[in-house]
């Protein structure tokens, strides 16, 4: 997958004067463009946006909300200081074994803490436990029909200042496209809508990738 409405000439070109994708990242990448269901990664050059915000925030405390195989998990935990921890939620044992098998290869696997647990209830657990405004930033990037559900729970969680980044929000165009009406596509406009009304937050909507909201708590 490539950022939208880039031809293959000019993304190629981007990839080749901006991305600085380290080989653990690249093997992974390769490994996963061999899964049926590999267009869930994320592309290079979004996380390594992903990893230049948590480093620009100095982050040290995120939560990950959609792990897969851990392209953008592993961004963002390289960018971490070294004592930096991440809550990761996912379902899947399968994908997130190869994760782990990443996570494990570049020394960052003690800054990652994974729950394998419907993310919802993770997200809850963290907030009974009174650890609402303890994070710094959130990535977004799992079922669209609970998109606002993650959203609004991130938002508690992190700081005011924090940042939460949202993945696939142009949809591969069809959010723009009034004669499709699937629950996922209505689901991503009625998140885009709902964010773009929300006075809580600065926003910012960015044509990498499948479309990245950057939403900062005020």
């Amino acid at each position: 997958m490539k950022t939208l409405g880039l031809g293959d000439r000019l993304y190629d070109y981007l990839l080749s004067v901006s991305l600085r994708e380290p080989e653990v990242l690249q093997h992974l990448r390769q490994e996963t463009s061999q899964l049926p269901n590999a267009v869930m990664q994320v592309t290079p050059d979004e996380a390594q946006l992903l990893g230049f915000l948590v480093q620009l925030m100095q982050a040290r405390r995120t939560l990950e909300i959609g792990v897969f195989t851990g392209y953008s998990s592993l961004a963002v935990a390289l960018a971490l200081p070294e004592d930096g921890q991440m809550i990761a939620c996912d379902v899947s044992e399968e994908y997130t074994a190869i994760a782990r098998r990443y996570w494990q290869q570049a020394g960052v696997a003690h800054k990652i803490d994974l729950r394998l647990a419907p993310a919802l209830e993770t997200l809850d657990q963290l907030l009974s436990e009174g650890q609402a405004g303890c994070f710094d930033f959130a990535l977004i990037d799992a079922d669209k029909g609970n998109y606002l559900n993650y959203y609004e729970r991130c938002l508690q969680l992190i700081r005011p200042g924090g940042l939460i980044a949202v993945d696939n929000v142009l949809w591969s165009g069809r959010v723009a496209d009034p004669s499709v009406q699937d629950d996922a596509t209505t689901a991503i406009r009625r998140f885009n809508e709902t964010l773009y009304q929300d006075e809580r937050i600065s926003l910012s909507l960015l044509p990498i990738a499948d479309g990245l909201t950057l939403a900062l708590k005020r």
